[in-house]
């Protein structure tokens, strides 16, 4: 028994260490060069009812709930899902730097709580060429923080955040 406590609480402190040591704060993003005016590539995405029609999460689970409240494209206006995988979550228009930049708080709610903030720039190269960079920041709290060591932001949403930025790439090319 003697031998058993003291694996147990050499693991609690193992695991206690880790999250000390790992880095908490993350800000993971993505740039892609969209061939439209800024203008009409601002339009698109500070509208949370298009989401759906790019960011992979929606295209992957056709059978997600979606609601809306509030006026899209403004400050106040939310969004709230729930998958089909049991991911359940709100975003909320949080800053609008009107043809700039869109910040949402996204606050999810299972399978775990989380809170982070989401943010999408557009910055004009050309009259027709605009650079989006689309993010996301935030904190990992425990037990988050120790499997993020092994883990990463950049392998667990990355992918996504590239796939997404080629969905809406694509379709905004395509008008």
């Amino acid at each position: 028994m003697t031998l058993f406590f003291y694996v147990v609480i050499g693991l609690i402190t193992f695991v206690a260490f880790l999250h000390a040591w790992a880095r908490k704060e993350y800000d993971l993003s993505r740039t892609v060069v969209i061939n439209r005016p800024k203008a009409e590539v601002y339009a698109y995405i500070r509208q949370l009812k298009k989401q759906p029609l790019w960011m992979p999460w929606f295209l992957n689970d056709p059978k997600h709930v979606i609601k809306f409240k509030g006026e899209d494209g403004k400050v106040g206006a939310a969004s709230y899902w729930k998958g089909h995988n049991k991911v359940e979550g709100i975003q909320k228009i949080v800053k609008v730097r009107e043809g700039k930049v869109l910040e949402t708080q996204l606050l999810f709610l299972s399978p775990y709580k989380s809170l982070s903030l989401n943010y999408m720039a557009v910055k004009e190269l050309e009259p027709d060429r605009t650079k989006m960079v689309w993010g996301v920041k935030g904190v990992h709290k425990f037990p988050a923080s120790v499997m993020m060591l092994f883990y990463g932001m950049d392998r667990a949403i990355g992918k996504d955040f590239e796939v997404g930025l080629q969905n809406l790439k694509t379709q905004l090319e395509r008008k």
